[in-house]
């Protein structure tokens, strides 16, 4: 069975050499656009390609405003200052993530809490958060506690993992009875929809990665998004070090954040957002062929995407019977030139948020156990 697969996997990306899990992609205007920045020294962060990139992408997503950073990381450590997130303070979230996640609550000196995803979307369950809530929490005078700790519940930090939207609107929801800020962790999901809605846009704020491994990249880089352009021209400002803007003198007003994207990589983001849709197209294409073939595999199934969502199919999954599977499986593919991983460890597991409080983390767990990613990068050759 596995040398099927591998075979399979060869054979789809065309290739009798290690097959990557995903690699960037560049065919456009990348080398136009960044030979222009070293032409005209417009290489840091001062340039034509910074505006236009935020513009751009605010377009896409149909943000009221975009504003570029340095990073996922810092695009989540941002959104979470900028919705009030305080030290002490707790913030929901889902342990099945990659630890940008929680190092940017860190960052804060926040502390997280884990609570369990959906099995039919690998991301924040609304309804554990509920639960959760409802045993735990506790509003007064329209702020969120939590009635064993006393500490504020100021923030939700779902993830859209592997690309793949949670359930988004019940969340919001929640969050709302609850005084709780969303933040959307959307740094996987560049293209992905929720009920024809772009994710990073249904939180107060939204962070979106285009680190190398992502959809599109800008060799590393993130950016916020948001529907508040007050609250967008404030994160501007703070992430470009809180300087006044004046022909010659230095005065800042705020504690700010060298957190400003170059615009040499802002250039590369332009040409890779031309081709975005036609990547977007081409990894949905890729999907189908995995969902096919593995209906005929026994004891594996492809993950798909959720209901009322369309996925930008980031990184592709499979579930293995058993965890024992899943490292057969991993050991096999990647001894015989098929690079796979299993999903991040969970952040409970990690030294640093083995003492966070959890909801238990049943379907986090099991999943943990069984998930494996497999080559996921953009074909262009049918």
């Amino acid at each position: 069975m596995y040398s099927q697969i591998t075979d399979f996997i060869h054979q789809l990306f065309n290739t009798e050499e290690t097959v990557p899990l995903h690699a960037p992609l560049f065919i456009g205007n990348e080398k136009k656009y960044l030979n222009e920045c070293i032409d005209t020294t417009f290489v840091s962060s001062v340039g034509k390609f910074v505006d236009r990139f935020e513009e751009e992408i605010a377009a896409y997503t149909k943000a009221k405003k975009a504003v570029v950073c340095v990073s996922g990381t810092n695009a989540l450590h941002m959104a979470m200052m900028l919705v009030g997130v305080k030290r002490n303070d707790e913030v929901l979230t889902q342990a099945l993530t990659f630890i940008a996640t929680c190092n940017a609550i860190s960052y804060i000196g926040a502390h997280p809490i884990f609570i369990d995803v959906d099995m039919e979307t690998l991301g924040l369950s609304p309804k554990a958060v509920k639960k959760w809530l409802e045993k735990n929490a506790e509003v007064k005078n329209n702020v969120c506690y939590n009635k064993k700790t006393g500490r504020r519940i100021k923030a939700c930090v779902p993830m859209h993992t592997f690309g793949h939207p949670i359930k988004i609107d019940e969340l919001v929801l929640i969050c709302n009875e609850w005084h709780i800020e969303l933040v959307e962790d959307a740094a996987e999901s560049i293209g992905s929809l929720y009920k024809g809605q772009h994710t990073g846009t249904f939180g107060k704020v939204g962070a979106i990665s285009f680190n190398g491994n992502k959809t599109i990249t800008t060799g590393g880089g993130g950016m916020l998004l948001f529907q508040d352009k007050e609250l967008g021209n404030l994160a501007k400002h703070l992430t470009t070090q809180a300087k006044i803007p004046h022909r010659w003198a230095f005065v800042h007003d705020h504690i700010g954040y060298n957190y400003r994207m170059p615009n040499i990589n802002a250039a590369l983001g332009c040409a890779q957002l031309e081709n975005l849709d036609r990547y977007i197209e081409k990894k949905r294409e890729t999907a189908a062929i995995y969902t096919e073939f593995f209906k005929n595999i026994t004891d594996i199934t492809f993950f798909t995407e959720p209901e009322n969502s369309r996925s930008n199919y980031w990184l592709n999954a499979v579930i293995l019977k058993d965890k024992a599977a899943q490292q057969k499986f991993l050991e096999y593919t990647n001894d015989h030139g098929i690079m796979t991983r299993p999903v991040w460890e969970l952040m409970n597991h990690l030294e640093m948020f083995k003492d966070c409080e959890t909801d238990g983390l049943k379907n986090t767990e099991w999943l943990a156990d069984r998930i494996v990613n497999i080559p996921s990068s953009v074909r262009l050759k049918a």
